[in-house]
């Protein structure tokens, strides 16, 4: 199994759903970045189960405890070990899922590799481990503060509810105003109110998150098959029930023509060195930050696709263990609609991507 992610700056995480903890391994980041734990539990909260009603109800407070690799509030450059126990476990409300598989799950995909599955909320494939990753990339949004890098995730459609495509109409700001973290108040509301609907339905329902990097100099990225979007898309699409990735104007390009989505460059006024590549802006930015794999210096955007969450609170038919047809109910806490809590996992995916490969690029310093 492989439980790492990255190359210079890298996550390994450990942990199942109802096991004593969650956590990880960081190792790369970078020596005397301030660590602002405050920052980091904030982080982990956005994340937490509870935060809302169109939440699921399990209470964890995920208190983060580090255990190595910061000294006197800076890191050290040494691995930094952390742990997030978990404290509100109901193992009991999975007993009837121990001889069954559950559609849509990794029920079946672990038993067929493993030959052992953890039951209890799914165990190592359960969203629970997501914890190690939002930790991991807060350290990685303080080390790229540093650099002038912010990072800034939103849902931006529920079900057939969706805001305009370009991030630029909002105040990304705004999204953490609402349960549902989307930036138009209006709409915000709108989501809210369907995936409650769905909620009591028994049901689960999709949609997307935008997520904008603003700030990466140019020239991040390898030509060939280390391509600046290519790894973005990795990450995402590591994130639980991520089912679709796309970035500057992605899908909508098969419709247009090279004349319309060209980016056109202009002098930035910033050039001051003759012995440099010279440094451009675009009238446009359909690439989306990204050309030949390697950042442009405009904004990175991106969008997410997930799935209704799997879990349904209503009769579900399915097989046992020796292939007979049953009908099954799941039982416990579960999330209706996985994106808001899903927000500040995306951002913490992109910030280790960027991290991790402002590291390769070996033309920064941190």
């Amino acid at each position: 199994m492989r439980n790492t992610f990255g190359n210079i700056f890298t996550l390994t995480t450990f942990g199942e759903s109802h096991g004593e903890g969650v956590g990880g391994v960081v190792d790369g980041m970078p020596p005397g970045i301030k660590v602002d734990m405050d920052f980091i539990q904030h982080e982990l909260d956005r994340r937490r189960p509870g935060q809302s009603a169109i939440t699921t109800a399990r209470n964890e407070a995920d208190r983060i405890e580090l255990l190595s690799g910061v000294f006197e509030g800076y890191t050290t450059g040494c691995p930094i070990g952390f742990l997030v126990r978990n404290q509100n476990q109901h193992s009991s409300d999975y007993d009837n899922l121990r001889t069954l598989f559950r559609p849509s799950h990794a029920d079946y995909t672990y038993y067929q590799k493993y030959g052992i599955r953890d039951h209890r909320g799914g165990g190592r494939s359960s969203a629970r481990i997501t914890i190690s990753r939002v930790v991991g990339g807060a350290l990685a949004k303080l080390a790229l503060q540093r650099l002038g890098i912010s990072i800034a995730a939103y849902t931006s459609q529920v079900g057939s509810i969706a805001i305009d495509r370009d991030y630029r109409q909002y105040d990304i700001a705004l999204a953490e105003q609402n349960a549902v973290r989307c930036p138009d108040p209006e709409k915000a509301a709108q989501m809210e109110e369907l995936i409650a609907q769905v909620k009591a339905e028994g049901d689960t329902i999709g949609g997307i998150i935008t997520c904008v990097v603003r700030g990466c100099p140019p020239g991040v990225g390898e030509p060939e098959f280390g391509k600046l979007h290519a790894m973005l898309a990795q990450a995402m699409l590591s994130i639980n029930a991520a089912k679709g990735f796309e970035y500057g104007e992605g899908f909508a390009c098969a419709t247009c023509r090279g004349s319309e989505l060209n980016d056109v460059f202009v002098a930035n006024g910033k050039n001051n060195d003759n012995s440099k590549p010279p440094v451009l802006d675009t009238m446009t930015n359909h690439s989306g930050g990204i050309q030949g794999g390697i950042s442009n210096g405009q904004d990175i955007y991106m969008r997410i696709a997930f799935k209704p969450v799997a879990t349904l609170l209503r009769d579900q038919p399915t097989v046992d263990l020796q292939g007979n047809p049953i009908t099954f109910t799941a039982h416990g806490r579960h999330d209706p609609c996985v994106l808001p809590r899903a927000v500040p996992v995306v951002e913490a995916m992109a910030a280790m991507t960027i991290l991790d490969s402002l590291l390769q690029n070996k033309t920064l310093e941190i």
